[in-house]
This record gives C-alpha cells, sequence and structure tokens, in this order.
C-alpha cells in the first residue's frame, strides 16, 4: 500500500515553494487525495515525490527550468501586487477574501493600484443605444485601444487615469449604466438585482480584481512590456480571458448544473470526467486544501439543490472543493441571470491587468522568452 505525505513533509523533502508542488500535481506528476482524518488538507503519494526529489538532485538543464517555470512553475516575474501564500489570496499585504467583506472594486482598485482614495470608474454616456455583453465589451475596448497612445516614458498618474477611463468604458459595455454609484450597484440596477445580491456581486468583483500572474495578466503584462497603449493591454487580457480554460470556467460549471439537473449529478460528473475533461468548478491548483475566494463568495450565496447535489457529487469523485468558478455559478443562478460569469470575471480582473500593465511600463523591460526550436533545420 502507498504510503502519504502531509504537504509539509512533501515540501520539506522536495524542498520547493508551496506553488511547485501544486503544478506538479496539476501536471500528474504527483497523486494527491484528501486527508481522511481532515478532508479540508491535502495528501501526497510518497513514492512519486522520492522518484521526483531523486530527478531533481541530479539537475536540470537550464532551458528546462525556464520551459517549467511557465507552467505553474516557480514565480518568474517581480511584482508587488497580488501572491498565494499559504492559501490565501494576497493583495499588496491584504487578504483579498477579507477585503471582499467590506470593499468595492473602487477600493480595491485603490489597494491594487496603490492609490489613497478609491478609483472612479465613470461609464460614459452612450451615443447610441447598444447590447452589453462580451461582444460589446470587446469593440468598445478595441475602439479605445485603436485611439490610444503608446504608454512608455509616461508617468504612473498619467498611465492610472487612462486606466480608470479604460475600465469605466469596460463597465459600461458589460451593463453598468452611467452614474456615480459603485459599479456593482450600477450592475444590480441594470440587472434587477435587490441590495443582498449587489452585495454578493460586490464581494464577487473585489475577489476577483488579481490573482497573481494568471494567463490574462501575463497577456497584459507582454503587451504592456511593448510600449503598447494602456487599453491594448487590457485588451490582450480581455482576449486572453475569453479562453474556455481561463474565464470560461463559470460557464461550464452552469453547463455542467444543467448536465446535472437533466441526468443527476453522479451521472453528470462521470460523463464530464469520461470525455477527459477536467471538472469545472473544483479544485484548483494554488489551493489544495480549498479556495478561499469560493468559500467567501459561497458563504453570502444560497446554492440551490442542483449545485449541493453537484458539491457533494463532485467531492466524493475527486476530493476537490469548490472554486471561485463554482461560486460564480452558484451567483449567477441565484440571481436568475444567465451570462454574468464572464461579465463578473471580465469587469473585476481589468483592475488587476491595469495594475500589472503599470507596474510593467514603470519598472521593467521587454518580456520576449526564446523558443526551443524542435524543427528541421536547412
Amino acid at each position: 500500500m502507498s504510503e502519504w505525505l502531509s504537504r509539509e513533509e512533501a515540501l520539506e523533502r522536495l524542498k520547493v515553494r508551496a506553488q511547485t508542488l501544486y503544478a506538479y500535481v496539476s501536471r500528474g506528476r504527483i497523486g494527491m487525495r484528501p486527508d481522511r482524518a481532515d478532508p479540508r488538507r491535502s495528501q501526497y503519494r510518497a513514492d512519486d515525490i522520492e522518484a521526483l526529489a531523486t530527478r531533481r538532485a541530479r539537475g536540470r538543464s537550464p532551458s528546462a527550468i525556464a520551459e517549467s517555470a511557465i507552467a505553474w512553475g516557480e514565480p518568474s516575474i517581480a511584482t508587488a501586487i497580488s501572491t498565494v501564500s499559504h492559501g490565501r489570496l494576497i493583495y499588496r499585504g491584504q487578504d483579498a477574501a477579507v477585503l471582499s467583506g467590506h470593499a468595492t472594486l473602487e477600493e480595491a482598485a485603490a489597494v491594487l493600484w496603490a492609490l489613497p482614495e478609491p478609483v472612479a470608474f465613470e461609464a460614459p454616456l452612450p451615443d447610441a443605444p447598444h447590447q452589453a455583453g462580451r461582444a460589446a465589451a470587446f469593440a468598445r475596448l478595441a475602439v479605445l485601444a485603436g485611439q490610444g497612445r503608446p504608454s512608455l516614458g509616461r508617468s504612473a498618474a498619467s498611465l492610472h487615469a487612462d486606466a480608470a477611463h479604460a475600465v469605466g468604458v469596460l463597465a459600461a459595455a458589460l451593463g453598468a449604466p452611467a452614474g456615480p454609484d459603485p459599479v456593482h450597484q450600477r450592475l444590480a440596477q441594470d440587472w434587477s438585482v435587490d441590495a443582498g445580491g449587489a452585495d454578493a456581486i460586490r464581494r464577487a468583483l473585489v475577489l476577483l480584481a488579481d490573482h497573481e500572474l494568471n494567463a490574462s495578466t501575463f497577456a497584459a503584462r507582454v503587451a504592456a512590456s511593448t510600449g503598447a497603449p494602456l487599453a491594448a493591454c487590457l485588451l490582450a487580457g480581455l482576449a486572453t480571458l475569453s479562453g474556455p480554460r481561463h474565464g470560461g470556467a463559470g460557464e461550464a460549471v452552469m453547463q455542467l448544473a444543467e448536465d446535472a439537473a437533466r441526468h443527476g449529478a453522479d451521472a453528470a460528473i462521470r460523463r464530464w470526467l469520461s470525455h477527459d475533461r477536467p471538472l469545472p468548478g473544483f479544485g484548483h491548483q494554488l489551493y489544495p486544501d480549498g479556495d478561499p475566494r469560493g468559500a467567501a463568495l459561497l458563504s453570502v450565496i444560497e446554492v440551490d439543490g442542483t449545485l449541493s447535489s453537484l458539491r457533494d457529487a463532485a467531492f466524493a469523485a475527486t476530493g476537490a472543493l469548490p472554486n471561485i468558478d463554482f461560486g460564480l455559478a452558484a451567483l449567477t443562478r441565484s440571481l436568475g441571470l444567465r451570462d454574468t460569469p464572464f461579465r463578473l470575471f471580465a469587469l473585476a480582473r481589468s483592475v488587476g491587468w491595469a495594475a500589472h500593465t503599470v507596474e510593467q511600463i514603470t519598472g521593467g523591460g521587454l518580456i520576449r522568452p526564446r523558443g526551443r526550436y524542435e524543427g528541421i533545420l536547412p
């Protein structure tokens, strides 16, 4: 019978950071299961850790180290904006889950942008009626990007002004009408949501505002490193977020819930896993003991019976706990809406893209990795 180690024992044996351990698990190199004595914690297969520790002791080539760094590996870009530490998401020294208990997105932006006052995201008055949603978000941000001026050589204050305007334009395109109120209240007004729903929207926006060097944030930083206009950097982030492996996960949970309503939770999960698809809404490489963002959002939402049965069946099948994508789906269903997950994700994360864009422009150089060619030479 295989021996299993605690997280602390695994980290000590491998001499790595927790993020690296989670990356090994996500790539299938280390087996993981819930701790039978405490299901909130995880255990790791000792044989896998021993084999990996032996290989690490032999050393790796620089190219192998560089390749692993961009796939849930060791941190590779210096930032003071956010990190995941000991299972908590941190915004410039503040616990994001705690911050979400009271802050607005405007106040979270002040934290992430290192400003003394909340940021105003003023939505421009529309020149003609328009349909809010994903297509409108791309169109409005693309126009702004095409009109923007290069970002290199400009002050942080000037860049923050551009960022506030861009986020305001994006907020309007995603459904927040013009007005002086915080964006969560304007969204609630457009979606005919009561005060309790508005507060849940506020919490979701703060929890999603940033998440260290995720795929869309990296894309925004790459664009920023070239000196692209600030709105163009946000557009790069939005394009990357639109993929099903990133911002589409919340919508995938909605589809999974529909399958569960039709066929039962156990059957729905078997169908998804049998098609070699990762189960959306459960587990996260950086949070083996549970996503604190999902827990914080779910604490203020009444989860319906379909999602409750899905949560129980998923834990029984995989040992994985709900993450923020499950929370977004629960919020969407509780409000009686449909396409809310992507809208909330895009609007919230644009604040983080802006923070990383300004940091990259003011303190970093060109991001230009090399490719390892494996083709035919002449």
